[in-house]
């Protein structure tokens, strides 16, 4: 087919205005928030409807297209990006809060919802619930994204990763059929099919709606920043926290040197004498919480914490976060480019993993700076560099794997919550082996036998011969 008959199909199907084929606007879409890029697209659309999702993956079907879907583009795991070119599936037009249930504790909605917004509609509303998983980009990302890569964020620690969230799923399979898994109730009886599709990113179907869980917001929170001589000093105090049976709603560790540079973008104060900063966030019920408050202070000073402080008002402890979730737009300050390397390492082992990792940064001649959910052991080292200087994308991707054989080493993950994508599909047999990924690949050309639904992402390359796709 024609590039010109190919566009007019398309305009049929989503209306001429949501359909983008400049060069200028496919080369925008060829890339997200990683350091990677994609392949010329043959066009960009914006679907409105289920329907019109099906009808765009039935036509790709019959021309042998390759199709992404695409929310907010913020993946940093190369996840969106078109690798065989194709069409683009923008969903950010479906975008809309369809129903909030807070009896039952559920809200549907279109997979363009961004998280942040979701859970402002549910305060300004006075529902007394929210919808907890919380991205560092949660102001921009998408909820559909973040069922793509099954994200974490500050809270998971004590409430759970997106996939403890999720109900339902309306999905457009890629073969087009449109399809309902879950519902909205808990525990359905059969295989957990929604589970599948959540964290699969994209490769074996769309998600074109979402039922998600409301979880009520607790009596009381109590926020406080406190800081360590070092980020071992730091690292033993949250052990000693979880040990002790006290289970935070976040607890999100900083070194020195993410300290800096945040404090040169929002200038929180932070002291020049502090190797390390925790973030705890407290909550339940008001009745006992200064017992456990007070718990905490002891634990802390046990590990020769600094300071503690606690947030007094509401501001108080937004100012508190600020310097957490401003963390890596103040990166941009250092380098154009910041390749955010995201894996696990058991809680006990972030001082080695941590040390580690500003060792391999050293080796390459990058600076490293360090951010982790620390109670669940999630590292998220920050390596600025310039992709314009030769060598310096291959050189920085290579400490980036550097970084997943420590953590893989030290008994914990490649990813903890931005996918594999392209970024690290030749790291998966680090953690599987080759039967295992085999059955992953198999699930994966059972629904999508010709690989036309964001093809070539997550397997390693050597498993994606021309007799695969």
């Amino acid at each position: 087919m024609e590039t010109v008959q190919a566009l007019q199909a398309l305009e049929a199907i989503v209306g001429p205005s949501n359909v983008l084929a400049s060069r200028a606007e496919r080369t925008v879409y060829s890339y997200d928030a990683s350091v990677f890029r994609g392949r010329d697209l043959l066009a960009v659309v914006f679907p409105q409807s289920a329907e019109q999702v099906a009808e765009l993956v039935v036509w790709c079907n019959q021309h042998d297209q390759a199709y992404i879907a695409r929310g907010a583009g913020t993946a940093i795991s190369g996840g969106s990006i078109p690798t065989h070119g194709g069409i683009m599936i923008e969903l950010s037009h479906m975008n809309r809060v369809l129903e909030i249930d807070t009896v039952n504790r559920f809200a549907v909605v279109e997979p363009g919802v961004i998280n942040q917004d979701l859970k402002q509609a549910l305060a300004q509303h006075g529902f007394g619930h929210t919808y907890v998983p919380d991205s560092g980009s949660q102001v921009v990302s998408t909820i559909g994204g973040n069922v793509a890569t099954n994200a974490g964020g500050m809270h998971c620690l004590k409430y759970g990763i997106t996939s403890n969230h999720v109900l339902g799923l309306e999905v457009v399979l890629p073969d087009g059929e449109i399809v309902e898994l879950g519902g909205r109730i808990p525990d359905q009886p059969g295989a957990d099919l929604a589970g599948l599709l959540v964290g699969s990113e994209g490769t074996l179907g769309i998600v074109t709606k979402i039922i998600v869980r409301l979880t009520r917001l607790p009596e009381t929170v109590v926020t406080q920043l406190a800081l360590f001589k070092s980020v071992e000093d730091a690292a033993s105090a949250v052990s000693a926290i979880i040990d002790d049976g006290i289970l935070p709603a976040a607890l999100e560790l900083m070194d020195q040197a993410i300290m800096r540079i945040i404090d040169q973008a929002v200038h929180v104060g932070y002291p020049t004498d502090a190797g390390a900063a925790l973030i705890l966030e407290l909550d339940g019920l008001e009745d006992g919480m200064q017992r456990i408050v007070d718990r905490v202070a002891q634990m802390c000073k046990a590990n020769d914490v600094i300071s503690i402080e606690t947030a007094e008002t509401e501001a108080d402890a937004a100012r508190i976060w600020l310097s957490r979730r401003a963390a890596f737009g103040a990166l941009a300050r250092l380098a154009p480019q910041s390749y955010i390397v995201d894996g696990c390492v058991p809680r006990t082992k972030l001082p080695e993993a941590l040390n580690r990792v500003i060792d391999i940064g050293e080796r390459y001649g990058f600076p490293v700076a360090n951010l982790a959910h620390a109670g669940d052991g999630n590292l998220h080292p920050s390596i600025p560099f310039n992709g314009r200087e030769p060598g310096q994308t291959e050189a920085v991707l290579q400490a980036g794997r550097d970084i997943l054989e420590v953590c893989v080493e030290l008994g914990g993950s490649i990813t903890g919550e931005h996918g594999v994508g392209i970024e690290k599909q030749d790291e998966m047999p680090l953690m599987y082996t080759g039967t295992e990924l085999e059955v992953m690949r198999r699930i994966k050309l059972a629904h999508d036998p010709a690989d036309l639904c964001n093809p070539k992402k997550i397997f390693p390359l050597s498993m994606l011969t021309d007799g695969a796709s």
